[in-house]
């Protein structure tokens, strides 16, 4: 029998992936999106979510809530999210006299996320929020990018601009913007890239003019504005860079703005169009249901624009924004991986096809491809890349809990140092190996994944923009190296390294965890070497040389990070097996067996690249333009 493709487009509840010899149906799409074990698993035994009701700010919480907030998530990306996530791949948004043009399917889903509170679950009871912990909240969220991350994002983006004025606007701004954006009403962006400017957001030319009445008028271009133009929602509010009159150069003269799309009365109706235009639409590889724009300011001189905080800090404060983006990047990337791995799980456990090396007898029945090895191996990477990151993504949610619910302010600082210093690694590790997961999977579909016609291609073409936005991997490396590791005195690379040996302490109650630890140990060390030399260097002037090669650094530092969060994970899964529940046996295994997969096999490989490091090879950094 032919292979029965899904219809070009992602499974739906109804749907059924068809092979040869086929005799059981995936009807359930929740475990297309998460493994709902796994998740009870990160949320309750390695994070300890409940603890968190025991803080004030969560006291009317409990397992129950969170629950029931993870159950209605997983409903409304099965039912409204996911069965629109391939249309929305091949029917990309419309540039139709002069405005983005989506399709239907995005506005009911988006409505529906808004209606059951997901935009404010994080805000409190008094602003008409779920006063959920950041950690459920994230959870929560990790259904919606696995579903469609080309329509989650538009909220993504709407929290993160609606936090970025609640931070730092007037009690005014507060009102007019913030107000209708936590109701739902107004969205958000972030306006930083230029066309000649790129990432080099010191070079960038957006001018604002005060107007003499507190307002300014802006003049310049921004691109790759992600959800730039959309008729999600009445406004968009636009958070934009730009540079005042008396600016000083570089990133010391940038200032930050509120445009709103179309103007906002004093009575919180909307006013006339802003100068504001959507110049046009990217087309890209993936990613498509999200507008990617460019966007003019000013071109009939009369954009109006609201200055937030004071001049010249906007960077700074864009910052708040930017990393908040950052780890969601990185979610969205983890959660991409995580959908192509599940699918192409499923698809090796139902796909029959040839016979395992010793079975010389062609006559002899199939075997399902999750039977030989090289799949196997294929699976266990992509187990140790998505459920190692998403972890760390979970992790990193939850320290932004203690960031603002730990009881002093000393360790509420503690918390932040620690977020600070892994923030590059929970965007660029999991964009990068979430990515190779996807590839993966493709190749364990075969030349079906490949196709149009099977979900993986997508799922990479998706993810293949992980590595570029928000900051590329690129510029996290060199933000990690030159400047989390150092700053306050390499206090939070001090912290990080403790939780490191602690665990590793832990981990040698085990006699089982012996072979898991030792390779951590020994890049833990490895790492802390090298991190000296290189900084040595940086402090005898050669930056650009200890900087050369810091996507190595990046590679090691992260590996090192995530097999931390793998070993913690495997020392729960040791105490789960202990325990003795038959029913959860197989799944510590698996975590044992991804574990020992990460820490033996990937691991180790990162010593090459220290050692590439340590001999400060510039072969990259020599090489000329000619040369070429």
């Amino acid at each position: 029998a032919p292979i029965k493709p899904i219809n070009g487009r992602s499974l739906t509840v109804n749907d059924s992936i068809h092979c040869p010899a086929m005799t059981s149906e995936v009807t359930d799409m929740s475990e297309l999106l998460i493994d709902q074990r796994n998740l009870a698993f990160e949320l309750y035994e390695v994070l300890d979510a409940e603890a968190l009701t025991q803080r004030p700010r969560f006291a009317d919480h409990n397992r129950e809530t969170f629950d029931a907030a993870i159950g209605t998530a997983r409903t409304i990306a099965e039912k409204l999210f996911a069965p629109h996530n391939r249309k929305n791949d091949e029917n990309e948004p419309k540039y139709v006299n002069g405005a983005a043009e989506l399709i239907p399917e995005v506005k009911p889903a988006v409505d529906a996320f808004l209606e059951a509170g997901f935009l404010n679950a994080t805000r409190t009871f008094e602003q008409g929020g779920m006063q959920m912990p950041n950690l459920l909240s994230q959870a929560c969220f990790a259904h919606f990018q696995s579903a469609n991350a080309g329509t989650s994002s538009y909220a993504m983006l709407t929290m993160g601009a609606a936090n970025l004025i609640e931070s730092f606007g007037t009690e005014e701004q507060k009102e007019r913007y913030l107000q209708p954006m936590i109701e739902g009403r107004f969205f958000g962006t972030m306006a930083l890239t230029e066309p000649h400017a790129g990432s080099s957001l010191s070079d960038i030319r957006t001018k604002a003019e005060p107007a003499g009445d507190g307002s300014y008028r802006l003049k310049g271009n921004k691109i790759f504005i992600s959800a730039g133009d959309h008729p999600l929602s009445e406004n968009i509010v636009h958070m934009v860079l730009a540079k005042l009159p008396d600016a000083p150069p570089g990133v010391k003269g940038i200032s930050l703005f509120i445009v709103p799309k179309f103007l906002v009365n004093d009575d919180g109706s909307l006013g006339e169009r802003n100068d504001v235009t959507l110049a046009g639409l990217f087309h890209k590889m993936g990613w498509r249901g999200t507008t990617s724009t460019a966007l003019n300011f000013g071109d009939k001189d009369n954009c109006v624009g609201y200055l937030v905080g004071k001049p010249h800090q906007g960077l700074s404060y864009m910052f708040q924004m930017m990393n908040e983006a950052r780890i969601g990047v990185g979610m969205g990337a983890v959660m991409l991986g995580y959908a192509g791995y599940l699918y192409s799980l499923n698809y090796a456990r139902e796909r029959p096809q040839g016979r395992l090396p010793d079975g010389k007898n062609p006559s002899a029945p199939q075997v399902s491809i999750i039977e030989h090895a090289d799949v196997k191996r294929m699976l266990l990477a992509q187990k140790a890349y998505v459920e190692g990151a998403f972890d760390l993504g979970l992790y990193a949610s939850r320290l932004f809990d203690d960031t603002e619910t730990l009881e002093t302010e000393e360790q509420r600082k503690t918390a932040l140092e620690l977020l600070d210093l892994l923030t590059p690694i929970v965007k660029a590790w999991p964009s990068d190996y979430c990515l190779k997961a996807n590839e993966l999977a493709i190749q364990i579909l075969g030349g079906h994944g490949y196709t149009r016609e099977y979900p993986v291609e997508q799922f990479y073409r998706d993810n293949r923009l992980n590595p570029i936005h928000e900051g590329t991997n690129g510029i996290q490396s060199l933000d990690l190296l030159a400047r989390k590791v150092t700053m306050n005195g390499g206090a939070a690379l001090k912290q990080l390294s403790s939780l490191i040996q602690d665990c590793c302490k832990r981990a040698g109650e085990y006699s089982e965890l012996n072979d898991l630890r030792e390779p951590l140990e020994k890049l833990h060390a490895h790492i802390g070497k090298v991190t000296l030399a290189l900084l040595g260097d940086m402090g005898q002037g050669k930056v650009n040389e200890a900087l050369a090669n810091s996507a190595l650094y990046l590679k090691a530092f992260g590996h090192m990070v995530i097999g931390w969060r793998w070993l913690e994970q495997a020392i729960k899964a040791q105490q789960g097996l202990a325990g003795g529940n038959d029913a959860d046996a197989a799944f510590y295994q698996g975590k044992l067996q991804a574990a020992r997969y990460f820490l033996r096999w990937e691991v180790p490989s990162c010593h090459h690249d220290l050692e590439v490091l340590e001999s400060r090879d510039l072969t990259c950094f020599d090489m000329q333009d000619s040369w070429f």
